[in-house]
């Protein structure tokens, strides 16, 4: 059985959420192949460059082969290649459109995620109903070039704190899945912290076998 998580508006949202990355020893579309043969059940595919048709062709492929494995592939930063790609959802960070302009793109269908950095923001992006939130960093990480102050667990912690209080109140929740730095031996620590997930990149996609890293990091 699948472990998946459940927004108030029934997305199933997975707990191991595996990016896709520019400076990984392959191409995106190998990257891609690989996660589906270690059975990943939720990967965002995370293009930084090229230009969009460049993107929009490894996309069109990538959402082939992760229908075929019912793999939910999610688009970095661009609702409209999402769309153009048919993809299952995108992810936006700080200095992309709002959720709310996004889902005027994509529609209440689409999974949409954002990035937070700060209590505030994670506030804000559930404000605007995200369907999940993506927390980082937890510690620093070389696949971000403009890296947001490291939260550590007692970030994570503080965050897990304020969504209790949000539920309490009867207000709108996501579940929020923690990224940057982790490692297999943190996973105890930032689910006890309260964390729906972790996301994951340059540690599963850059490692000798994308197989045995996935395994590692099994939520």
């Amino acid at each position: 059985m699948k472990k998946i998580l459940n927004c108030l508006n029934m997305k199933k949202i997975h707990p191991l959420q595996i990016l896709t990355w520019d400076d990984a020893p392959t191409s995106h579309l190998s990257q891609v192949k690989a996660l589906l043969e270690a059975k990943a059940e939720w990967i965002q595919l995370r293009q930084k460059s090229g230009s969009f048709e460049e993107k929009l062709k490894v996309a069109k492929e990538v959402v082939a082969l992760c229908n075929q494995k019912q793999t939910t592939l999610i688009i970095n930063d661009d609702p409209f290649l999402c769309l153009e790609s048919g993809a299952h959802g995108v992810h936006l960070g700080l200095s992309d459109l709002p959720i709310k302009e996004a889902l005027l793109i994509l529609g209440t269908e689409a999974i949409i995620g954002g990035t937070a950095n700060t209590p505030e923001q994670v506030v804000q992006r559930m404000e605007d109903h995200a369907d999940y939130v993506g927390l980082g960093p937890f510690r620093s990480t070389e696949t971000k070039k403009k890296l947001s102050p490291v939260l550590g667990i007692d970030g994570v912690k503080a965050i897990a704190s304020l969504v209790q209080s949000r539920k309490e109140k009867g207000l709108y929740t996501c579940p929020f899945v923690v990224i940057g730095g982790i490692t297999p031996l943190d996973l105890p620590l930032i689910k006890s912290a309260g964390a729906n997930g972790v996301a994951i990149c340059s540690a599963i996609v850059s490692a000798p076998s994308i197989s045995d890293a996935v395994k590692q990091f099994s939520w």
